[in-house]
Protein backbone atom coordinates (compact mmCIF):
# COMPACT_ATOMS: atom_id res chain seq x y z
CA UNK A 1 0.00 0.00 0.00
CA UNK A 2 1.53 3.28 -1.10
CA UNK A 3 0.78 6.87 -0.23
CA UNK A 4 -1.92 7.12 -2.91
CA UNK A 5 -3.68 4.04 -1.53
CA UNK A 6 -3.59 5.43 2.00
CA UNK A 7 -5.13 8.66 0.76
CA UNK A 8 -8.01 7.00 -1.05
CA UNK A 9 -8.64 4.72 1.92
CA UNK A 10 -9.02 7.40 4.57
CA UNK A 11 -10.16 10.39 2.54
CA UNK A 12 -13.86 9.61 3.07
CA UNK A 13 -13.42 9.78 6.85
CA UNK A 14 -11.12 12.81 7.01
CA UNK A 15 -11.88 14.73 3.80
CA UNK A 16 -13.59 17.51 5.71
CA UNK A 17 -10.19 18.53 7.12
CA UNK A 18 -8.72 19.48 3.75
CA UNK A 19 -9.34 21.78 0.82
CA UNK A 20 -10.53 20.21 -2.39
CA UNK A 21 -7.99 22.30 -4.29
CA UNK A 22 -5.04 20.65 -2.55
CA UNK A 23 -2.98 18.17 -4.54
CA UNK A 24 -3.26 14.44 -3.89
CA UNK A 25 0.31 14.35 -2.57
CA UNK A 26 -0.37 17.17 -0.13
CA UNK A 27 -3.61 15.59 1.07
CA UNK A 28 -1.85 12.24 1.48
CA UNK A 29 0.89 13.82 3.54
CA UNK A 30 -1.63 15.61 5.76
CA UNK A 31 -3.65 12.44 6.24
CA UNK A 32 -0.58 10.46 7.26
CA UNK A 33 0.36 13.20 9.71
CA UNK A 34 -3.15 13.10 11.15
CA UNK A 35 -2.94 9.34 11.79
CA UNK A 36 0.51 9.81 13.28
CA UNK A 37 -0.62 12.65 15.53
CA UNK A 38 -3.63 10.69 16.79
CA UNK A 39 -1.36 7.79 17.72
CA UNK A 40 1.20 10.03 19.42
CA UNK A 41 -1.48 11.94 21.35
CA UNK A 42 -2.96 8.64 22.52
CA UNK A 43 0.51 7.43 23.51
CA UNK A 44 1.24 10.48 25.61
CA UNK A 45 -1.93 9.87 27.63
CA UNK A 46 -1.81 6.07 27.93
CA UNK A 47 1.75 4.73 27.65
CA UNK A 48 3.33 2.58 30.32
CA UNK A 49 6.26 3.97 32.30
CA UNK A 50 9.09 1.60 31.35
CA UNK A 51 12.78 2.07 32.21
CA UNK A 52 14.13 1.76 28.66
CA UNK A 53 11.87 4.61 27.57
CA UNK A 54 13.89 7.03 29.69
CA UNK A 55 17.14 6.57 27.79
CA UNK A 56 18.69 6.95 24.37
CA UNK A 57 21.61 4.68 25.33
CA UNK A 58 21.80 2.13 22.48
CA UNK A 59 23.13 -0.55 24.86
CA UNK A 60 20.09 -0.32 27.11
CA UNK A 61 17.69 -0.10 24.16
CA UNK A 62 19.31 -3.12 22.49
CA UNK A 63 19.22 -5.09 25.74
CA UNK A 64 15.52 -4.34 26.28
CA UNK A 65 14.63 -5.30 22.72
CA UNK A 66 16.44 -8.66 22.93
CA UNK A 67 14.80 -9.46 26.28
CA UNK A 68 11.34 -8.51 25.00
CA UNK A 69 11.53 -10.80 21.98
CA UNK A 70 9.01 -13.57 22.78
CA UNK A 71 8.65 -12.17 26.32
CA UNK A 72 5.83 -10.23 28.00
CA UNK A 73 6.76 -6.77 29.25
CA UNK A 74 5.73 -7.48 32.85
CA UNK A 75 8.14 -10.42 32.92
CA UNK A 76 10.89 -8.81 30.86
CA UNK A 77 11.07 -5.66 32.98
CA UNK A 78 12.51 -7.46 36.01
CA UNK A 79 15.09 -9.25 33.85
CA UNK A 80 16.08 -5.96 32.24
CA UNK A 81 16.63 -4.37 35.65
CA UNK A 82 18.73 -7.35 36.79
CA UNK A 83 20.91 -7.22 33.69
CA UNK A 84 21.46 -3.47 33.99
CA UNK A 85 22.37 -3.85 37.66
CA UNK A 86 24.77 -6.72 36.94
CA UNK A 87 26.13 -5.37 33.64
CA UNK A 88 25.70 -1.56 33.60
CA UNK A 89 27.71 -1.20 30.37
CA UNK A 90 28.19 -3.34 27.29
CA UNK A 91 31.82 -3.96 28.26
CA UNK A 92 30.67 -5.53 31.55
CA UNK A 93 28.42 -7.93 29.68
CA UNK A 94 31.20 -8.78 27.23
CA UNK A 95 33.60 -9.72 30.06
CA UNK A 96 31.10 -12.05 31.76
CA UNK A 97 31.27 -15.83 31.46
CA UNK A 98 28.57 -17.30 29.23
CA UNK A 99 27.38 -19.46 32.13
CA UNK A 100 26.81 -16.32 34.21
CA UNK A 101 24.76 -14.74 31.41
CA UNK A 102 22.68 -17.90 30.92
CA UNK A 103 22.06 -18.16 34.66
CA UNK A 104 20.76 -14.57 34.78
CA UNK A 105 18.62 -15.31 31.71
CA UNK A 106 17.15 -18.45 33.30
CA UNK A 107 13.36 -18.61 33.01
CA UNK A 108 13.08 -16.40 29.91
CA UNK A 109 13.43 -19.26 27.44
CA UNK A 110 14.74 -19.03 23.88
CA UNK A 111 18.27 -19.25 25.25
CA UNK A 112 19.87 -18.57 21.89
CA UNK A 113 18.91 -14.95 22.59
CA UNK A 114 21.19 -14.94 25.64
CA UNK A 115 24.08 -16.57 23.78
CA UNK A 116 23.72 -14.08 20.91
CA UNK A 117 23.43 -11.23 23.44
CA UNK A 118 26.76 -12.22 24.95
CA UNK A 119 28.50 -12.61 21.58
CA UNK A 120 27.19 -9.27 20.32
CA UNK A 121 28.38 -7.54 23.49
CA UNK A 122 31.85 -8.93 22.75
CA UNK A 123 31.61 -7.75 19.13
CA UNK A 124 30.64 -4.22 20.18
CA UNK A 125 33.42 -4.16 22.76
CA UNK A 126 36.17 -5.64 20.59
CA UNK A 127 35.29 -4.43 17.08
CA UNK A 128 33.53 -1.13 17.82
CA UNK A 129 35.44 -0.09 20.97
CA UNK A 130 32.27 -0.27 23.06
CA UNK A 131 30.25 2.08 20.83
CA UNK A 132 27.15 0.84 19.00
CA UNK A 133 27.14 1.73 15.28
CA UNK A 134 24.65 4.48 14.40
CA UNK A 135 24.03 2.80 11.07
CA UNK A 136 21.08 0.51 10.31
CA UNK A 137 23.05 -1.75 7.95
CA UNK A 138 25.83 -2.28 10.50
CA UNK A 139 23.32 -2.91 13.29
CA UNK A 140 21.70 -5.57 11.11
CA UNK A 141 25.01 -7.46 10.93
CA UNK A 142 25.15 -7.96 14.71
CA UNK A 143 24.37 -11.48 15.88
CA UNK A 144 20.75 -11.86 16.99
CA UNK A 145 19.71 -8.51 15.48
CA UNK A 146 17.06 -8.60 12.76
CA UNK A 147 15.12 -5.89 10.97
CA UNK A 148 12.85 -5.12 13.92
CA UNK A 149 15.65 -4.79 16.49
CA UNK A 150 17.90 -2.82 14.12
CA UNK A 151 15.01 -0.45 13.36
CA UNK A 152 14.24 -0.04 17.06
CA UNK A 153 17.83 0.80 17.97
CA UNK A 154 18.24 3.10 14.96
CA UNK A 155 15.07 5.07 15.72
CA UNK A 156 15.11 5.10 19.55
CA UNK A 157 18.83 5.63 20.09
CA UNK A 158 19.83 7.66 17.02
CA UNK A 159 16.57 9.21 15.73
CA UNK A 160 16.94 7.52 12.33
CA UNK A 161 13.78 7.10 10.19
CA UNK A 162 13.27 3.33 10.32
CA UNK A 163 9.82 1.88 11.01
CA UNK A 164 9.47 -0.96 13.50
CA UNK A 165 7.10 -3.80 12.70
CA UNK A 166 6.32 -6.21 15.53
CA UNK A 167 3.23 -8.27 16.31
CA UNK A 168 1.41 -5.25 17.67
CA UNK A 169 2.09 -3.23 14.52
CA UNK A 170 1.04 -6.10 12.26
CA UNK A 171 -2.24 -6.39 14.15
CA UNK A 172 -3.07 -2.68 14.12
CA UNK A 173 -2.18 -2.09 10.46
CA UNK A 174 -3.92 -5.24 9.21
CA UNK A 175 -7.12 -4.30 11.05
CA UNK A 176 -7.06 -0.61 10.27
CA UNK A 177 -6.51 -1.11 6.54
CA UNK A 178 -8.19 -4.55 6.32
CA UNK A 179 -5.10 -6.19 4.86
CA UNK A 180 -5.44 -9.89 4.16
CA UNK A 181 -1.83 -10.55 3.22
CA UNK A 182 -0.46 -13.23 5.61
CA UNK A 183 2.01 -11.81 8.10
CA UNK A 184 3.92 -15.11 8.27
CA UNK A 185 5.04 -14.91 4.62
CA UNK A 186 7.92 -12.96 3.11
CA UNK A 187 5.56 -11.13 0.72
CA UNK A 188 3.30 -10.11 3.59
CA UNK A 189 6.19 -8.98 5.78
CA UNK A 190 7.65 -6.83 3.00
CA UNK A 191 4.21 -5.31 2.35
CA UNK A 192 3.68 -4.35 5.99
CA UNK A 193 7.22 -3.00 6.29
CA UNK A 194 6.62 -0.73 3.30
CA UNK A 195 3.29 0.44 4.68
CA UNK A 196 4.79 1.10 8.12
CA UNK A 197 7.57 3.10 6.47
CA UNK A 198 4.99 5.18 4.53
CA UNK A 199 3.19 6.04 7.77
CA UNK A 200 6.33 6.72 9.80
CA UNK A 201 6.77 10.23 11.16
CA UNK A 202 10.31 10.67 9.86
CA UNK A 203 10.87 13.78 11.96
CA UNK A 204 10.02 11.95 15.18
CA UNK A 205 10.56 8.25 14.46
CA UNK A 206 11.22 7.16 18.05
CA UNK A 207 8.02 8.52 19.61
CA UNK A 208 5.95 7.38 16.63
CA UNK A 209 7.37 3.84 16.69
CA UNK A 210 6.72 3.56 20.40
CA UNK A 211 3.22 4.97 19.94
CA UNK A 212 2.11 2.51 17.26
CA UNK A 213 3.54 -0.48 19.18
CA UNK A 214 1.95 0.62 22.44
CA UNK A 215 -1.35 1.26 20.68
CA UNK A 216 -1.34 -2.30 19.37
CA UNK A 217 -0.39 -3.70 22.78
CA UNK A 218 -2.92 -1.80 24.90
CA UNK A 219 -5.70 -0.57 22.62
CA UNK A 220 -5.80 -2.79 19.54
CA UNK A 221 -5.28 -5.95 21.62
CA UNK A 222 -5.34 -9.48 20.17
CA UNK A 223 -8.57 -10.35 21.98
CA UNK A 224 -11.48 -8.15 22.97
CA UNK A 225 -10.03 -4.77 21.88
CA UNK A 226 -11.99 -1.81 23.24
CA UNK A 227 -13.07 -0.34 19.94
CA UNK A 228 -15.54 1.99 21.64
CA UNK A 229 -12.68 4.11 23.01
CA UNK A 230 -10.38 3.85 19.98
CA UNK A 231 -9.30 7.19 18.53
CA UNK A 232 -9.12 5.65 15.04
CA UNK A 233 -12.32 3.63 15.11
CA UNK A 234 -14.12 5.94 12.65
CA UNK A 235 -11.64 5.05 9.91
CA UNK A 236 -10.87 1.46 10.87
CA UNK A 237 -11.90 -0.77 7.98
CA UNK A 238 -12.00 -4.01 9.98
CA UNK A 239 -14.35 -2.39 12.51
CA UNK A 240 -16.60 -1.11 9.72
CA UNK A 241 -16.71 -4.59 8.21
CA UNK A 242 -17.22 -6.19 11.66
CA UNK A 243 -14.17 -8.36 11.06
CA UNK A 244 -11.85 -7.28 13.87
CA UNK A 245 -11.13 -10.89 14.85
CA UNK A 246 -10.23 -11.84 11.28
CA UNK A 247 -6.95 -9.92 11.36
CA UNK A 248 -4.05 -10.34 11.17
CA UNK A 249 -4.10 -13.21 8.68
CA UNK A 250 -1.64 -16.09 8.92
CA UNK A 251 -1.00 -18.63 6.21
CA UNK A 252 -0.88 -21.56 8.57
CA UNK A 253 0.14 -22.73 12.00
CA UNK A 254 3.55 -24.31 12.51
CA UNK A 255 3.24 -27.98 13.40
CA UNK A 256 4.07 -28.72 17.02
CA UNK A 257 6.60 -31.49 17.55
CA UNK A 258 6.11 -33.91 20.46
CA UNK A 259 9.23 -35.00 22.33
CA UNK A 260 9.51 -37.46 25.23
CA UNK A 261 12.19 -36.77 27.84
CA UNK A 262 12.87 -39.39 30.50
CA UNK A 263 15.10 -37.91 33.18
CA UNK A 264 17.00 -39.90 35.81
CA UNK A 265 17.62 -38.04 39.05
CA UNK A 266 20.49 -39.67 40.87
CA UNK A 267 21.97 -38.63 44.21
CA UNK A 268 25.07 -40.16 45.71
CA UNK A 269 25.76 -40.82 49.40
CA UNK A 270 27.00 -37.22 49.84
CA UNK A 271 23.70 -35.85 48.47
CA UNK A 272 25.26 -34.63 45.24
CA UNK A 273 23.25 -34.75 42.00
CA UNK A 274 24.43 -35.97 38.63
CA UNK A 275 24.03 -33.41 35.83
CA UNK A 276 25.29 -32.83 32.31
CA UNK A 277 25.86 -29.71 30.23
CA UNK A 278 23.78 -29.81 27.05
CA UNK A 279 26.30 -29.16 24.29
CA UNK A 280 24.19 -30.30 21.32
CA UNK A 281 22.67 -27.76 18.94
CA UNK A 282 19.22 -28.28 20.39
CA UNK A 283 16.88 -26.66 22.89
CA UNK A 284 18.55 -25.52 26.12
CA UNK A 285 22.03 -25.54 24.57
CA UNK A 286 24.76 -24.95 27.22
CA UNK A 287 22.28 -25.37 30.07
CA UNK A 288 22.51 -28.22 32.59
CA UNK A 289 20.06 -31.07 33.06
CA UNK A 290 19.86 -34.60 34.49
CA UNK A 291 20.87 -37.74 32.59
CA UNK A 292 18.31 -38.14 29.85
CA UNK A 293 16.88 -40.76 27.56
CA UNK A 294 14.71 -39.34 24.80
CA UNK A 295 12.20 -41.68 23.19
CA UNK A 296 10.00 -41.35 20.13
CA UNK A 297 6.88 -41.95 22.20
CA UNK A 298 5.92 -42.51 25.80
CA UNK A 299 7.00 -46.00 26.77
CA UNK A 300 6.40 -48.09 29.85
CA UNK A 301 8.70 -48.10 32.86
CA UNK A 302 9.66 -51.71 32.13
CA UNK A 303 10.62 -50.93 28.52
CA UNK A 304 12.63 -47.94 29.57
CA UNK A 305 14.56 -49.62 32.36
CA UNK A 306 15.33 -52.68 30.30
CA UNK A 307 16.54 -50.70 27.31
CA UNK A 308 20.20 -50.58 26.37
CA UNK A 309 20.03 -46.78 26.54
CA UNK A 310 20.13 -46.84 30.33
CA UNK A 311 23.42 -48.71 30.38
CA UNK A 312 24.95 -46.03 28.18
CA UNK A 313 24.22 -43.46 30.90
CA UNK A 314 25.44 -45.31 33.99
CA UNK A 315 27.30 -48.40 35.06
CA UNK A 316 25.53 -49.67 38.17
CA UNK A 317 26.26 -52.51 40.50
CA UNK A 318 22.78 -52.03 41.91
CA UNK A 319 20.05 -49.43 41.72
CA UNK A 320 16.43 -49.03 42.78
CA UNK A 321 13.72 -46.63 41.68
CA UNK A 322 12.68 -44.58 44.64
CA UNK A 323 9.91 -42.70 42.85
CA UNK A 324 8.45 -42.00 39.42
CA UNK A 325 6.78 -38.63 39.05
CA UNK A 326 3.69 -38.14 36.85
CA UNK A 327 4.31 -36.93 33.31
CA UNK A 328 4.62 -33.16 33.03
CA UNK A 329 4.15 -31.02 29.93
CA UNK A 330 6.45 -28.14 29.06
CA UNK A 331 5.45 -26.07 26.03
CA UNK A 332 7.93 -24.35 23.76
CA UNK A 333 7.05 -22.36 20.65
CA UNK A 334 7.00 -25.37 18.31
CA UNK A 335 7.69 -28.23 20.68
CA UNK A 336 5.70 -30.03 23.32
CA UNK A 337 8.01 -31.69 25.82
CA UNK A 338 6.62 -34.66 27.78
CA UNK A 339 8.75 -34.97 30.91
CA UNK A 340 9.06 -37.94 33.25
CA UNK A 341 11.39 -37.94 36.24
CA UNK A 342 12.75 -41.19 37.66
CA UNK A 343 14.33 -40.75 41.10
CA UNK A 344 16.99 -43.44 41.53
CA UNK A 345 18.99 -44.76 44.44
CA UNK A 346 22.25 -46.44 43.46
CA UNK A 347 25.55 -47.55 44.93
CA UNK A 348 28.99 -47.79 43.32
CA UNK A 349 28.03 -46.34 39.97
CA UNK A 350 30.38 -45.00 37.33
CA UNK A 351 29.73 -41.84 35.35
CA UNK A 352 30.39 -41.05 31.74
CA UNK A 353 33.02 -38.31 31.30
CA UNK A 354 30.46 -35.63 30.45
CA UNK A 355 28.48 -36.18 33.67
CA UNK A 356 29.50 -34.44 36.88
CA UNK A 357 28.26 -34.30 40.46
CA UNK A 358 27.00 -31.08 42.00
CA UNK A 359 25.71 -30.12 45.42
CA UNK A 360 22.49 -28.14 45.70
CA UNK A 361 24.52 -25.02 46.49
CA UNK A 362 26.59 -25.53 43.34
CA UNK A 363 23.50 -26.17 41.21
CA UNK A 364 22.04 -22.78 42.16
CA UNK A 365 24.92 -21.20 40.24
CA UNK A 366 24.30 -23.24 37.08
CA UNK A 367 21.99 -22.20 34.22
CA UNK A 368 19.10 -24.67 34.15
CA UNK A 369 16.07 -25.25 31.91
CA UNK A 370 12.90 -24.17 33.67
CA UNK A 371 11.57 -27.73 34.30
CA UNK A 372 14.91 -28.78 35.83
CA UNK A 373 14.99 -25.69 38.03
CA UNK A 374 11.49 -26.46 39.30
CA UNK A 375 12.47 -30.04 40.07
CA UNK A 376 15.65 -29.03 41.91
CA UNK A 377 13.63 -26.61 44.04
CA UNK A 378 11.73 -29.61 45.44
CA UNK A 379 14.83 -31.04 47.06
Amino acid sequence: MGCKDIYFFVQEKYFYSFFISNSLTYNCFKLIMLISQLLVNWYQDHHRDLPWRHTSDPYKIWLSEIILQQTRIDQGKSYYNCFIEKFPAVEDLAKAEEQEVLRLWQGLGYYSRARNLHKTAQTITNDYKGVFPDNYSLLLKLKGVGDYTASAIASHAFGLPYAVVDGNVYRFLSRYFSISKPIDTLIGQKYFKKLASELLDKQNPSIYNQAIMEFGALQCKPKNPDCSTCVLVDSCKAFAMKKINSFPVKKGKTKVRNRYFNYFILQDSSNKFVLKKRSERDIWQNLYDFPLIETEKEISEKELLSSSSLSTLFKFQHFTINKILPTQIHMLSHQKIHLRFFILVANNFELKPDFLKYSLAEITKLPLPRPIEKMINQF
